[in-house]
């Protein structure tokens, strides 16, 4: 297959390159490939030369000053010494100086560096990059080098009136190496310096390796340099998610629109109706319970008795000082707010906890947590850290001690919906409510045995607002942690409902949340960033509104539910008309 032509799997967004020149349409002979020896031999000779005879000629003549002696007399040895001095000379302007001139004129881009070893005949990229983002900065020299190719003159992108990645005849060469293993795919963006390019590369080779197509999977319109470190490694697109906007959620006296990202029909639709019930009955009051990220190391000892001795320390009040300045340290946000221990045998599980500011925290508190255990290896030197997660924090899992501890932020939210609201708005009645909240999600969750499940759909809510809002959406788990009470007020006329979430994690600065569609949807609920007035205001104020979100959300799908309209509106809104395309293969 030519080097220009691409392969029978079709590239997403792929056009014919610009016309380009190469050395191959332009052939020039160097001047270094008459040398009967290797370069760099024929180099280290001739230097080593030039520099000898230009001390000796130095030497001779500082003598023959000192000794009043003419200097156009010169002895059979310093004429050879001339001559020799002449003709490294004349070498190193015509293998240097020629070279030179033809990098400047020749040279296929700033990119790209062309080996003197004809031998080897290899293509390093190796972009300088200025930028801020790290992309390029990692450059591994173990890796192979990139294939031999004719080097490419010309811009690598095209703009038209859509955005283009362009294949050109050196992509081509690197998408072969890639496809035969020579190139590692995790190494692109190092050694190209370009993270799109390199996203687009990796993609087409993907392609011709599995034979699978992705004309579906958009490649434009990301920034890839964004992501590069701290999001997604080895990216070959995005998926699309659409959002949609519930509200205004009225909440604390101040009017939200809640970002959603979602592909669930009905789901912002219905959160839409239970922010409008909110917003007639009054608003809804959120209040924040707690605010703490927890860091869980788990330690061994030879015996349980030097496990008991570490936990009784941790635990002693006047100690908390001393701990609290080492793990204060790790940053001017975290502050050790508490530590927890607990015991299985030998083994101490130490849960800290923590403020981190604006940020979700989990980095910041294992910096935290490291600075302590370092610190407790001093006094307790036969203390073996097994790990600096236990899994009793607990992250990303459900767990006993989240719902009754809190992790992040503890929030409950609380609105009372007027009855003229609940039948005119949620078509159904304040008995209906009470009493099927009751047997479903108080009674039914506990006949299955939940944790942390007293609800109906909580973690629906949250999962879109994370998705939206760059948050990380595997702690959906205990972040959805909910219980969901409904009561009769007001003798019997209005419906008081309520959800107390224990374990909302949640961030506004950190991972996600500074790609530029999730900033959007921070910067639309006013909670872009850090707060610079208070520290800490902005992810506080997402966690209630979170909560607000979920309140609106159970209102409206328990109404649904009590009644029976749940099935004809799914049937509605979440099923599509349209003839679905057979997937590509």
């Amino acid at each position: 297959m030519e080097a220009t032509r691409l392969s029978s799997t079709k590239p997403v967004q792929a056009l014919k390159p610009k016309k380009t020149v190469s050395f191959e349409e332009d052939p020039m002979t160097k001047v270094s490939d008459a040398l009967p020896l290797p370069l760099y031999l024929t180099n280290a000779v001739f230097f080593t030369l030039f520099f000898s005879v230009v001390y000796f000629l130095l030497s001779s003549w500082r003598e023959k000053i000192r000794t009043s002696t003419p200097l156009h007399v010169v002895t059979s040895s310093e004429i050879v010494a001339i001559l020799a001095f002449f003709a490294s000379f004349i070498y190193l302007m015509v293998f240097f100086g020629v070279d030179f001139v033809q990098s400047l004129v020749f040279r296929p881009s700033p990119d790209v560096w062309i080996s003197d070893d004809e031998e080897e005949n290899e293509v390093l990229l190796c972009k300088e990059d200025a930028r801020k983002v790290p992309c390029g900065q990692a450059f591994d020299c173990s890796l192979p080098p990139l294939p031999a190719q004719a080097p490419i003159v010309s811009a690598q992108k095209v703009f038209d009136e859509k955005a283009v990645t362009v294949l050109t005849e050196e992509d081509e060469e690197i998408i072969k190496s890639v496809v035969a293993g020579t190139i590692p795919s995790y190494s692109l963006e190092s050694k190209l310096g370009d993270c799109k390019r390199a996203a687009a590369i990796r993609r087409e080779a993907l392609q011709r390796l599995t034979g699978k197509s992705l004309a579906g999977l958009p490649l434009e319109g990301l920034d890839y340099e964004s992501i590069l470190g701290q999001c997604c490694e080895m990216p070959i697109g995005y998926v699309q998610i659409p959002v949609g906007i519930a509200g205004p959620l009225l909440l604390n006296g101040r009017e939200f629109s809640v970002p959603m990202a979602t592909t669930e029909g009905c789901l912002v639709a219905s959160t839409n109706r239970g922010c409008k019930a909110i917003h007639l009955s009054g608003g809804a009051t959120s209040v924040l319970l707690k605010d703490g990220m927890t860091r869980a190391p788990v330690v061994r000892f030879g015996t349980a008795k030097r496990a008991a001795d570490l936990k009784l320390y941790l635990e002693e009040p006047n100690n908390f000082e001393t701990l609290s300045v080492v793990f204060n340290r790790s940053s001017r946000f975290g502050r050790l707010q508490g530590i927890k221990c607990a015991i299985a045998g030998k083994n101490l599980y130490m849960r800290f906890t923590c403020s981190t500011g604006d940020a979700m925290g989990m980095n910041m508190v294992s910096k935290g947590v490291q600075n302590v255990l370092d610190f407790l290896q001093t006094d307790f030197s036969d203390m073996d850290v097994l790990g600096i997660s236990g899994n009793f924090c607990s992250d990303k899992k459900p767990a006993a001690v989240n719902w009754i501890e809190g992790r992040g932020k503890s929030v409950v939210c609380e609105a009372i919906i007027k009855g003229d609201v609940v039948r005119k708005v949620l078509k159904t009645s304040v008995e209906s409510l009470v009493e099927l909240n009751m047997l479903k999600n108080l009674t039914g969750s506990a006949m299955a045995g939940v944790l942390g499940g007293f609800n109906a759909h909580a973690s629906n809510i949250v999962s879109a607002v994370y998705i939206a809002t760059g948050q990380d959406p595997a702690q959906n788990v205990e972040s959805s942690h909910c219980i969901t009470m409904m009561e009769a007020v007001n003798d019997g006329k209005d419906l008081h409902v309520s959800v107390t979430m224990p374990s909302i994690e949640v961030g506004t600065v950190g991972g996600g949340t500074q790609l530029a569609s999730q900033s959007a949807c921070l910067n639309l609920l006013g909670v872009k960033g850090a707060s610079k007035e208070a520290p800490g205001t902005n992810s506080r104020t997402l966690a209630t509104i979170v909560a607000g979100a979920v309140l609106a959300g159970e209102l409206s799908l328990m109404s649904a539910l009590a009644a029976g309209q749940i099935v004809k509106s799914h049937m509605k809104y979440n099923r599509s008309n349209k003839d679905v395309p057979k997937a590509s293969s």
